[in-house]
């Protein structure tokens, strides 16, 4: 039972693989790279381990191509870190279902128009069967923005509910919705000298934001 990860002898520049006994943790060998071919040459050589293999699941430290019969596991710390990282995009994914529920309604302004114009534009030539870099070619289009595009199912997956920051203003809220329903025609000038009568530090250009 192995495992096999990477490690940098120059940060940025070369790194190697070490291979370790999972169960004892002590090191078995340390290979010259971290690509699949040496790995794969190392594990053909060696064919009496690698019953099961514990990586980080990255492409290049695969051990299923000299080991077909081989487990593989990720490792614990890999697994709760792309748990975490996948859970916030799939919450943003999702955004136009719980706007809803929170009455909190997708942004509606030029952004979101060109973000729903650019899906149709990159799904309509994905259907005609035209490959992505194709498509980012007519488009004139990074190959990571379409990717990003053709992932959605839908353009409403594209939107996202804005983030809200919380700010000065919070606390005089409910004093300004009054006052708006009170006199809706209310100066902004007006609330301001209102508010900061009650001790709003803020200016008028963020009141009116």
């Amino acid at each position: 039972m192995i495992g096999v990860d990477e490690f940098a002898l120059r940060r940025r520049h070369r790194c190697a693989t070490v291979v370790i006994d999972a169960e004892t943790h002590e090191r078995i060998d340390v290979l010259p790279d971290r690509t699949a071919g040496t790995l794969e040459t190392w594990l053909r050589a060696h064919s009496g381990v690698g019953s099961c293999g514990v990586t980080d699941r990255q492409p290049t430290r695969k051990p299923s191509a000299a080991l077909p019969d081989a487990i593989q596991v990720g490792d614990r710390w890999h697994v709760w870190h792309n748990l975490c990282a996948a859970a916030p995009n799939e919450v943003k994914a999702h955004s136009n279902c719980w706007a809803t529920v929170l009455d909190a309604p997708l942004y509606d302004g030029p952004w979101a128009q060109s973000t729903l114009e650019r899906w149709h534009q990159v799904h309509y030539p994905l259907n005609q069967g035209v490959g992505l870099l194709e498509c980012g070619r007519r488009l004139q289009l990074a190959l990571s923005t379409v990717k990003r595009h053709a992932r959605a199912d839908g353009p409403e997956r594209m939107l996202r509910v804005p983030k809200y920051r919380s700010s000065l203003v919070d606390p005089h809220r409910e004093h300004l919705r009054r006052r708006r329903a009170e006199n809706p025609a209310v100066p902004v000038q007006h609330l301001l000298k209102e508010i900061k009568a009650l001790g709003f530090t803020g200016c008028l250009n963020l009141l009116h934001k």
